[in-house]
């Protein structure tokens, strides 16, 4: 059901007396456990699952809907010397400035265009503003082979690789924003 909203930005709804589409542009964000117990892959806590009740768990999101979901992140444990720890992290501020100059960048970049950010352009934008040097069409040539990867998360991983290019400052992509990008993607269960 989100599949389409997720792509097209509207909703239709259908009912006897007629059809009505609304707007639906939004940011999904998501979570789930790995396991119905929710311990698979817990460094301490062994998981009481059988493989076939993790694997149809995790197939209970469908491929189709994963592969439109830009950024996966394991959320593992975090021991008590992390969280006891008194060390300050960036702060809201700062991390807040360094959006708001990402998100400049890409007004500056679609000035005069109906885009407002690089997960709203198509493949021809995406081909304009998404350019690779050879070392990172080599990264990507490899992951697309490695991770059987769609034309869909090609261009979802190259929107994302410009968005953390902009969030460095960067004019051009590079390895290592390519390669951040990549990490976000699903990994295949090892189950």
């Amino acid at each position: 059901m989100l599949r389409q909203p997720l792509e097209d930005k509207i909703v239709t709804i259908s009912r006897a007396q007629g059809t009505l589409t609304f707007p639906a542009n939004f940011q999904l964000v998501a979570a789930m456990n790995p396991c119905p117990c929710g311990y698979y892959g817990d460094a301490y806590k062994a998981c009481t699952c059988s493989p076939g009740t993790v694997i149809k768990y995790q197939r209970r999101i469908s491929g189709p809907l994963m592969d439109r979901i830009d950024i996966h992140v394991d959320v593992p444990r975090v021991d008590y010397e992390k969280l006891s720890e008194y060390r300050q992290g960036e702060s809201s501020e700062v991390v807040s400035q360094r959006v708001e100059t990402a998100r400049q960048i890409q007004r500056d970049r679609f000035e005069g265009t109906t885009l407002t950010c690089n997960a709203d352009m198509h493949p021809a934008q995406v081909r304009q503003f998404c350019t690779l040097d050879d070392p990172c069409r080599s990264l990507m040539r490899a992951a697309m082979n490695q991770l059987q990867l769609s034309a869909r998360a090609y261009h979802r991983i190259l929107k994302l690789a410009r968005t953390i290019a902009d969030l460095s400052s960067s004019q051009n992509i590079q390895q290592t924003h390519l390669a951040e990008a990549l990490q976000y993607r699903p990994r295949v269960s090892d189950i």
